[in-house]
C-alpha cells in the first residue's frame, strides 16, 4: 500500500462530524447493534490510534473491522494469529529468487492501512512483539533495515476474554499501545433478530460496502483533530484520572502518562463526533474506561475479591472532580 505523501486541507469540525456520521451510518447498514463500540473505534481511529476488540466469538468483531476499513478507503489485511505463527509471517522476510539470484523483501501483512489481527491471544509473544515498533513507530525492521509503514496505519486486534486454554496474555507493554479496548456485548432482543433479517435479505454471506472516503481524506480528517482546543482544566482533571490510578489500593501499577494522554486524543476525536471544537469533561468521562482499564496492574488479592479494572476506574470517575461543564461552554460562546 503507498504511503499517502500528500494530506489534503484539513476539514473544519462540522465537516468531519458530517463525514464521520456519514461513515457510520455506512458501517451501521451492515453491523447492527454496536453503536457505541463503533464510535469509539472510529474516535480512537481518528486519534490516530489502535483498538482490542475483547469480547466472546460471533459478536461482530470481524465484520466492524473490514467493514470500517470499506467505508474508509483502507487497505485490508486480516492475520489469523495462531500458536505457530512466526514473527515474519506478520513482517514479512526476505527470501531468494532464483531467477535474479538475489534475496527480495516479500512484505507481510502488516503492510497495509487497516491490519486486523484476529485472536491475538492466540500467538505466542515472540510474534506478539512483532507488532510492538510498528504500533508505537510506524515501522518495521527486518534483518537490520527500517521500512516506514503507510500513513494511516491502525491496528484492530481481537481477543477472547473467556478462554484460555492455548492462549498468550497480552503482557502490559503491549496492551499499552492500544488507545482503547473495548467490547462490543450481545446485542438486544430486535436487533438480534435485525442481524437474522438482513442475512435473510441479502442471499449471501458475504457483505461488501462502497468507500465514503479515502486514505488521503482519512488522513486530513486526522489532521483536522489537532484543531481541537482542550482547556487546561481538562488536561488536568485528564492527569488526575491518570494518577489516581497509581495510588487506589487494589492497583499494584497505575496507568503511565500514556493514559492520561490517551484521555486527551480520544476526547478531541468524541468532542468533534459531536459538533464541538473544544473537549468537555464528558468526553473524558466517555472514554475513560476502556482508555485506562486495560492500563492497569492489579495486586494478586484482587484475584479473590474479583475487583476488575473497569470497576477501578469507574469508582474513580465518581471520586476525582472535573471543572465544572457550564463554565467551559461559557467560555467558548
Amino acid at each position: 500500500m503507498p504511503e499517502v505523501t500528500e494530506i489534503p486541507e484539513p476539514p473544519d469540525v462540522p465537516a468531519i462530524a458530517a463525514v464521520v456520521a456519514e461513515v457510520s451510518a455506512s458501517v451501521e447498514s451492515v453491523v447492527v447493534g454496536a453503536g457505541r463500540s463503533l464510535r469509539l473505534t472510529m474516535a480512537a481511529l481518528l486519534a490516530g490510534g489502535h483498538v482490542l476488540l475483547e469480547d466472546v466469538p460471533g459478536l461482530g468483531k470481524t465484520l466492524l473491522a473490514s467493514s470500517l476499513a470499506q467505508s474508509l478507503g483502507l487497505d485490508f489485511r486480516r492475520l489469523q494469529c495462531t500458536p505457530d505463527l512466526l514473527p515474519a509471517d506478520v513482517t514479512g522476510s526476505y527470501l531468494y529468487d532464483p531467477t535474479s539470484r538475489e534475496f527480495a523483501f516479500r512484505p507481510g501483512p502488516i503492510f497495509t492501512g487497516l491490519l486486523l489481527a484476529d485472536e491475538i491471544n492466540r500467538t505466542p509473544p515472540k510474534t506478539q512483539s512483532a507488532l510492538l515498533e510498528a504500533m508505537q513507530e510506524r515501522q518495521v525492521t527486518i534483518e537490520g533495515t527500517t521500512m516506514r509503514l503507510a500513513r494511516p496505519f491502525h491496528v484492530l486486534a481481537t481477543a477472547n476474554p473467556v478462554e484460555y486454554e492455548g492462549t498468550y496474555p497480552l503482557p502490559e507493554a503491549q496492551l499499552d499501545r492500544f488507545l482503547l479496548r473495548l467490547d462490543i456485548g450481545y446485542p438486544a432482543a430486535d436487533e438480534e433478530a435485525e442481524v437474522l433479517r438482513r442475512r435473510l435479505a441479502r442471499r449471501r454471506e458475504e457483505t461488501s460496502l462502497s468507500p465514503v472516503i479515502d486514505a488521503g481524506e482519512f488522513t486530513a480528517l486526522q489532521a483536522g483533530i489537532e484543531t481541537v482546543d482542550v482547556d487546561p482544566d481538562v488536561v488536568r482533571y485528564c492527569v488526575d484520572l491518570a494518577s489516581a490510578t497509581r495510588s487506589h489500593p487494589a492497583v499494584e501499577v497505575g496507568a503511565s502518562p500514556r493514559g492520561a494522554l490517551a484521555l486527551v486524543l480520544v476526547g478531541r476525536a468524541l468532542a468533534v463526533l459531536d459538533g464541538r471544537s473544544f473537549v468537555l469533561p464528558e468526553d473524558v468521562k466517555e472514554c475513560a474506561v476502556p482508555a485506562l482499564a486495560h492500563r492497569l496492574t492489579l495486586r494478586p488479592e484482587t484475584w479473590t475479591t474479583g475487583v476488575t479494572g473497569v470497576e477501578v476506574v469507574t469508582e474513580l470517575l465518581g471520586k476525582v472532580a472535573g471543572p465544572a461543564t457550564g463554565r467551559l461552554r461559557a467560555n467558548r460562546s
